[in-house]
C-alpha cells in the first residue's frame, strides 16, 4: 500500500497556460520524489491596459512519500 501527499503549486509565464504549467512542473521536479500526476485547477490571466501580459495556473501536484 502507498501514501501519496498533494502539494499546491502556482506558477506563470508570459507565454499561455501550457508554458505556465511547463514553468511550474521542474521546481517540484528538484525537491520531491516519486512524483505521479499533475492536475490544473485553476487558470487566470493578468492583464495591463486591456492586454493579456500573463497566464496563471493553480496546480495540484500528487506524490508517494517514501
Amino acid at each position: 500500500m502507498a501514501v501519496a501527499r498533494v502539494s499546491e503549486v502556482i506558477a506563470s509565464s508570459p507565454d499561455g497556460f501550457r508554458e505556465a504549467v511547463e514553468e511550474g512542473s521542474p521546481a517540484p521536479r528538484r525537491t520531491l520524489r516519486g512524483i505521479t500526476g499533475l492536475e490544473v485547477i485553476g487558470k487566470r490571466v493578468k492583464v495591463e491596459r486591456g492586454l493579456i501580459v500573463e497566464y496563471r495556473v493553480d496546480m495540484k501536484i500528487t506524490f508517494v512519500l517514501d
